[in-house]
């Protein structure tokens, strides 16, 4: 399932343009061993029907469900187009393109540039090494554990919030080390489904000298019984350069069962 580790990367990218660092390192969460998934699992259902309900327990459910989307999105193949902007800090269009993204179980993407405006240099630097990182991550190179965990973060309970229509548990994240593929901030989880709605942080490490702050928010929107990416937007100030602004907009998933044969 698409993570917060998509959303890193797209924030790297941005220090790409600007030639603060090299060639991120690609993490996606690596699924758990059975005996993780016992240590995990095993005291939650203890915890429900004892009707505590906690940070830890909120997160283990998450883990669960997260796992089982996972699962099926195995069987899964779907398209989406998506509209990719950069903009400085004067809200002037650096670049902007349109594209279709296409995946096909178990971890094969590709993207078909459909329309693109602005700075070509930019779009190269940019968006199309972002398009190629993502083709790489879902067929499974250059894994790490990055992902929203109890052996990556300690978890606060705040509350209950609605947001964007969704009841949700509010949760304060923070990483347990200091590393650029973890955030420090808010997420909100479905209060019935426990799934991820939106995230909103920082970088747990800056990327960068350069970097003085880097602010993300990341939505999600339930299609079919998958929680998929809604929007990104990230905003990264650059010492002596200014600010950029890069947003994601995802639209219209297109979701299909795949056969036996690798045929939908």
């Amino acid at each position: 399932m698409p993570g917060i580790d998509q959303l890193f990367r797209r924030i790297f990218m941005i220090g790409l343009l600007l030639g603060i660092f090299p060639e991120p390192i690609l993490p996606i969460a690596r699924r758990a061993t059975a005996a993780e998934e016992n240590k995990v699992h095993s005291p939650l259902n203890n915890l429900l029907s004892a009707g505590e309900v906690t940070a830890e327990v909120i997160v283990a459910k998450l883990v669960e469900r997260n796992r089982l989307r996972e699962l099926q999105m195995q069987q899964m193949s779907y398209s989406a187009p998506r509209t990719y902007r950069i903009k400085d800090e004067k809200g002037k269009l650096r670049t902007e393109a349109q594209v279709l993204m296409q995946y096909r179980a178990p971890g094969a993407k590709e993207f078909k540039i459909l329309s693109k405006t602005g700075s070509d240099l930019v779009f190269g630097r940019v968006l199309k090494p972002l398009m190629e990182n993502e083709v790489e991550a879902a067929a499974g190179h250059k894994r790490q554990d990055n992902s929203i965990s109890l052996a990556n973060y300690n978890f606060a309970l705040l509350g209950e919030e609605d947001i964007h229509g969704y009841h949700c548990f509010l949760l304060q994240a923070n990483p347990k080390r200091a590393d650029k593929f973890l955030f420090k901030g808010k997420i909100w989880v479905h209060a019935t489904e426990y799934a991820v709605v939106q995230i909103a942080g920082q970088p747990a490490k800056s990327p960068s000298m350069m970097i003085k702050r880097v602010d993300f928010i990341r939505r999600y929107q339930k299609v079919g019984d998958f929680w998929l990416p809604l929007k990104d937007e990230s905003t990264t100030q650059v010492r002596f350069v200014g600010t950029n602004f890069l947003t994601i907009d995802y639209e219209r998933y297109d979701l299909a069962l795949v056969k036996n044969n690798g045929k939908k």
